[in-house]
């Protein structure tokens, strides 16, 4: 009977595992179905466990890289939220430089500063180099 409370814990992993869609918790349901066979094989509590850990580790460390690596050259990761503004252009509304200053951004008004010494006067085209926290880091657009 012990084996199914390795196959329900692996069951509730794998369903949550849905929810989260990060492929670590499915790794810890293979892990626990390894538990059970070790359980099917009669191996005491103690060596289910670990034989459940260490498959668990197993296939973190190898099968989740792979996997992701996998995924992400079928499927190209859209950027969204602050990334998404990365690389996109502005208008200057007030001076900008390495203390701060304004910019339009996406329709928005941003808290801006430069990434060089460079003042960049109202008006000026400017393109997004990263976003810092809640403030756009610019430089010329070129």
């Amino acid at each position: 009977m012990g084996w199914l409370w390795w196959v329900g814990g692996a069951l509730v992993l794998g369903i949550l595992e849905m929810l989260s869609l990060d492929l670590v918790l499915i790794m810890l349901a293979g892990g626990a179905l390894a538990g059970a066979a070790a359980y099917g094989l009669g191996a005491p509590v103690w060596v289910q466990i670990v034989v459940a850990c260490v498959v668990a580790v197993i296939l973190l460390a190898t099968l989740r890289p792979w996997l992701l690596r996998h995924l992400k050259s079928r499927i190209p990761l859209e950027e969204t939220n602050a990334a998404a503004l990365v690389g996109r252009d502005a208008v200057v509304l007030s001076t900008v430089t390495l203390e701060g200053g304004r910019v339009k951004l996406a329709g928005e008004v941003w808290t801006a500063r430069t990434e060089t010494s460079e003042a960049l006067a109202p008006g000026v085209q400017v393109r997004v180099a990263r976003i810092d926290g809640a403030t756009a880091v610019v430089g010329p657009a070129a």
